[in-house]
């Protein structure tokens, strides 16, 4: 294979009409090994959209690739800022993850971009986790649906998706360092199914290396799980790339399976940083007596937050230090020509290697629909006493919070979004009501501010001619309202881990309101739970998380019972942080900046259950306008599960049981229940969670409707990782099936032999 950079254009010109892999073979054979170097790390995007963009090789007809954010919408541009992941997980609908992967998908396609760094399905473990928003549940086989059904949805619009961010990416504080200390069985059956699925059944294009280290080696150094487990074991047959700046070593990490480093520079020379100063330190000169690095880093050290990137200020790794290691042999060369094989692949599956990519649509009604609608589905409703909710589209409502005139469109970081509309409570609810006028706005308290990664460092000066807020003034006017709602929010960015507690006074707030309301409803605009000291002393509590730009219109839909509360929690909510499993110093957020994973499988509701700790709401937990009675529940055995499973056996996808059920909404209203099925061991060699998630399905009915109901239970459902054998094994026994509205709401029950 050529390496000479002298070789001419004419010499080397590739025939476009060639098949994929001999095209492929013949591009990575005629590159030069600078070609090779440049095609393996990011470098700067001339349109200035992309948050990782690979430059093409124009002499061999190799177009550029361009990668973008989009957790939530497409950073890049202004665009449809849908709910928070975490909103898309309260649905539990794959179908619907799947619609709004193809939504996003399209819009990324409308803003000329090939690739989507998302979706993120790391496992919430602990809910301080700032990302938490952007991640979907406690659950791995919920996790591993959702995102299923997001990846298929992307790719479905020709774009590539990216399963992020593997491996453990479980908090934010010491995101860069720290190590989460986890054995294998805990890997398998926690950690690792959501990303396995998405590789197995979505064939998803693209898998980024976290920061953190996983059993003390970084992610993107991680041979082990890049390798051996994520390419060889399940097959991979697309590109790893890293996380932004989190590659150390560029050697380790291109013999262990990186194929792709981002992005590709110091900070102040990426088009994405969003700081004018950043920008005044990219235009000065760069002197051997003051290197440029050396001036960034001097002049932005009283600005670096608690939990600081290392590498914002180097060169790839993946550039001269690989350039070198094979000049002088100490790594293959064919190491780096698979990296390009891996992504041209993908560049030619997507249509980017021939320019023959779909149309895209950025921002239009039907995305804003399905917005509103995944808003809507999202939405949980944790307490409804004496049916507060729905309220009367004629009642006199205390509207009140510091933000409830602002739509809470997202958290911090890189899932920002800048959306061309979006809707506040209060005109949600305005815009909602059948008398004009019969809606009173007080903030009550002093705004709390949002969250972001792009936060000026000076601090704000207030002005005398600001506003004044008083609870006084909030309590009056609930006083003299049918009904107070009011709206609050926590503060959660990329970066760093977020207060279980309400910032700033709302606690207060609310308790203060409650006191004098004939009826409060507080609404939570939060990345997950939060400490509710006025529980008992309000009637209803909807949690909306971040809703996005259709956030007034979604909240006012389900209060005035327009739509059903449909959402199911996908995270349990404890009434503290200590009920929590990862409750020490050393489990989190760590000694030494080792994470102990020490709680083994018993995350979320499964160490509720099993410490039998009565949380505030439980995992799959949500109240309906509705009322649904389940009847008449079987249980058929499907094929052989008996003895250990076979990772290449055809029929390991096979069902191994089908429950059958009769659903009915006994209720006068229509309404929409989420079935779910949670298996029991009667017996175990090894420690198992009192009952574990294995299938669910959501139905909406009509009033006095009622339908059969039909779940499969799959061999893994039943199965526990046997370190020892390095295999899923299901061992001989009983299982009781428990079918239910949540993890502790179980409505019938059935046995099922292994």
């Amino acid at each position: 294979m050529s390496t000479d950079p002298d070789t001419t254009d004419a010499d080397t010109d590739t025939e476009t009409d060639a098949s994929p892999p001999d095209r492929i073979a013949d591009i990575v054979d005629e590159m030069t090994l600078e070609e090779k170097i440049d095609f393996v790390h990011g470098s700067y995007d001339p349109a200035e959209l992309a948050t990782g963009y690979v430059a093409g090789v124009d002499r061999l007809n190799v177009p550029s690739l361009s990668l973008v954010d989009g957790p939530m919408g497409i950073r890049a541009v202004p665009s449809t800022a849908f709910p928070a992941s975490i909103a898309l997980a309260a649905a539990w609908d794959p179908d619907l993850a799947r619609e709004f992967g193809e939504a996003i998908g399209e819009e990324a396609r409308g803003a000329d971009q090939d690739a989507l760094l998302a979706p993120g399905f790391n496992i919430i473990r602990v809910p301080q986790c700032g990302r938490a928003f952007e991640y979907y549940s406690e659950d791995p086989y919920l996790n591993s649906r959702l995102a299923v059904g997001a990846v298929d949805g992307v790719q479905s619009a020709g774009v590539m998706a990216t399963a992020k961010h593997y491996l453990a990416n479980n908090q934010e504080a010491d995101r860069h360092h720290v190590s989460a200390e986890i054995d294998e069985r805990t890997l398998r059956e926690i950690y690792l199914p959501a990303f396995e699925a998405a590789v197995e059944e979505a064939d998803v294009s693209s898998v980024m290396a976290s920061y953190n280290r996983i059993n003390g080696t970084y992610a993107p150094q991680h041979r082990r799980l890049l390798t051996e487990v994520l390419k060889d074991e399940w097959g991979f047959e697309g590109f790893v790339v890293s996380d932004w700046w989190a590659t150390h070593d560029g050697v380790a990490a291109a013999e262990a399976g990186l194929d792709l480093d981002m992005p590709g520079m110091p900070v102040y020379d990426w088009q994405c940083h969003g700081s004018t100063f950043l920008d005044l330190v990219a235009a000065l000169p760069d002197e051997v007596w003051f290197p440029k690095k050396d001036l960034a880093e001097f002049v932005s050290r009283p600005w670096q937050p608690a939990n600081p990137n290392p590498n914002v200020l180097d060169e790839s790794p993946f550039d001269d230090p690989l350039r070198e290691a094979i000049e002088d042999g100490r790594l293959e060369e064919s190491i780096l020509d698979d990296k390009i094989r891996r992504i041209l692949r993908e560049m030619a599956r997507f249509g980017v290697l021939d320019g023959e990519q779909p149309e895209g649509a950025l921002d239009t009604p039907d995305h804003h629909d399905l917005a509103r609608r995944i808003a809507e589905r999202g939405t949980v409703l944790l307490q409804n006493d004496g049916d507060t909710l729905p309220l009367e589209g004629s009642e006199r409502i205390a509207l009140i919070g510091p933000h409830a005139d602002e739509p809470k469109v997202g958290g911090g970081g890189s899932s920002e979004v800048d959306p061309t509309r979006a809707t506040s409570p209060l005109d949600g609810v305005r815009d909602r009501l059948e008398i004009d006028g019969s809606v009173t706005f007080e903030r009550g308290i002093e705004p709390v501010g949002d969250a972001s990664m792009h936060d000026s460092p000076l601090p704000e000066i207030d002005t005398p001619w600001g506003e004044n807020p008083r609870i006084e003034e909030a309590m009056r006017a609930a006083q003299d309202a049918d009904v107070a709602v009011v709206v609050v929010r926590d503060l959660s960015s990329e970066g760093a881990d977020r207060d279980l507690e309400l910032p700033g006074a709302q606690n207060e707030l609310i308790a203060a309101v409650a006191a004098v309301a004939d009826r409060t409803v507080v609404v939570c605009n939060t990345a997950g739970m939060v400490t509710m000291p006025w529980l008992d002393a309000v009637d209803a509590v909807v949690e909306t998380w971040y809703p996005g730009q259709e956030d007034g219109n979604a909240l006012a839909s389900v209060l005035f019972g327009d739509a059903d509360p449909s959402g199911r929690l996908p995270v349990t909510f404890g009434e503290r942080a200590a009920d929590y499993p990862a409750s020490s110093e050393a489990q989190y957020p760590g000694v030494g900046l080792e994470a102990e994973y020490s709680e083994g499988v018993f995350v979320g509701y499964r160490h509720f259950d099993a410490a039998e700790i009565d949380p505030a709401f439980p995992f799959g937990h949500g109240l309906s306008y509705a009322e649904f009675e389940y009847s008449g529940l079987s249980v058929e055995n499907g094929v052989d599960i008996e003895g250990a499973t076979d990772p290449e056996s055809e029929t390991d996808a096979g069902p191994t049981a089908t429950l059958t059920l009769t659903v009915e909404n006994v209720g006068d209203r229509p309404g929409r229940d989420v079935v779910q099925a949670y298996l029991a061991a009667a017996d175990s060699s090894v420690p198992r969670p009192p009952k574990e998630l294995a299938a669910f399905e959501p139905v909406e009915l009509e009033s006095g409707e009622s339908t059969t109901v039909e779940l499969t239970i799959d061999e893994r459902a039943l199965a526990v990782y046997d370190e020892d054998d390095a295999d899923w094994v299901v061992e001989d026994g009983a299982f009781e099936v428990l079918v239910g509205r949540s993890s502790r709401d179980i409505r019938a029950r059935a046995s099922l032999e292994a």
